[in-house]
């Protein structure tokens, strides 16, 4: 039997990052900062990722040498959200992961559509003076 229960608040709750793939950290800075525009907000050599200001929304373009191209949805809690799609006819693609700033589940709705959720729950990055990340301030 299917269960219908709805969640009680929306699930995906904004935007967090679309995440673009780039062959190499700095010509993707180069490219994105240099050409279009987009200050840098933060910076990790050790994830091989870096965060951009879309200066009109709190979504961060995040570049990185490793993931693909896809939206990052901010969620409450990455394994609740990732049950409640199970619960409704997706699945789960992924163990849940942890990140620095908190977790990822990486699921499938029931069209086939990979989701990323991603919870700050460990809080964000702060950096230096010159946008490297330093360690993760926690929330509250």
């Amino acid at each position: 039997m299917e269960d219908t229960t709805k969640a009680q608040q929306p699930v995906l709750r904004a935007v967090d990052a679309v995440m673009v793939s780039v062959p190499d950290l700095d010509a993707g800075i180069a490219f994105y900062s240099g050409r279009l525009g987009h200050r840098v907000c933060w910076r990790s050599d050790e994830l091989g990722q870096a965060g951009l200001e879309c200066p009109d929304s709190t979504t961060e373009l995040v570049l990185s040498t490793t993931l693909p191209a896809e939206p990052n949805w901010l969620v409450r809690d990455a394994a609740e959200a990732a049950r409640i799609i199970q619960r409704g006819g997706g699945r789960l693609l992924e163990p849940l992961i942890d990140i620095p700033v908190g977790r990822v589940a990486i699921v499938e709705d029931p069209f086939g559509n990979r989701l990323v959720l991603v919870d700050l729950s460990k809080g964000t990055y702060r950096t230096d003076a010159d946008g490297m990340v330093t360690d993760v301030t926690p929330e509250g």
